[in-house]
């Protein structure tokens, strides 16, 4: 004995539905389909910049303190470096004593330049990175709208 197999509700609609009432049922669904993908590519957006937002005013505050630390720190290596400079001057003369201090801090001065350079670059990489894909879930859902939706992709000849 087979069964026949019980019609789908697509085709239950087909035999019931007039074609207006599918022509409303689709532009009523794809509209809510396209408001709530603009909801979402808004609240995307909106915690994009609040987070982004945050993180500047981290950094700013980071950087404030830093620069003030650097101007103390500042003072505390030009008396440090008078001091050796002076104490070295004792052994090879006080001319000698500024060029040997003015060599050692242009070596700290070249490394720090180096590791500078090489932070900068990889925090330059971070930020390509972190904002290269703004809103991956809108854009995540937008590829699951039904292929009947989407227009076709094919030529007709």
């Amino acid at each position: 004995m087979s069964h026949p197999i019980p019609p789908s509700d697509a085709e239950n609609r087909a035999e019931h539905e007039s074609l207006g009432e599918m022509f409303k049922s689709l532009s009523t669904n794809l509209s809510t389909l396209i408001q709530q993908e603009i909801a979402l590519a808004k609240a995307e957006t909106a915690q994009a910049v609040q987070e982004a937002k945050q993180s500047a005013k981290d950094t700013g505050k980071g950087a404030g303190m830093l620069a003030g630390a650097g101007v103390a720190g500042h003072f505390v290596l030009l008396f440090l470096s008078i001091a050796l400079m002076w104490g070295l001057g004792n052994l090879v003369g006080l001319a000698w004593s500024a060029v040997i201090v003015a060599v050692v801090w242009a070596v700290i001065a070249g490394i720090l330049a180096a590791l500078g350079k090489k932070n900068l670059n990889e925090g330059k990489q971070e930020m390509a990175e972190a904002t290269q894909d703004p809103l991956p879930l809108t854009r995540e859902t937008v590829t699951e709208i039904p292929e009947t939706v989407k227009p076709s992709k094919k030529e007709t000849r």
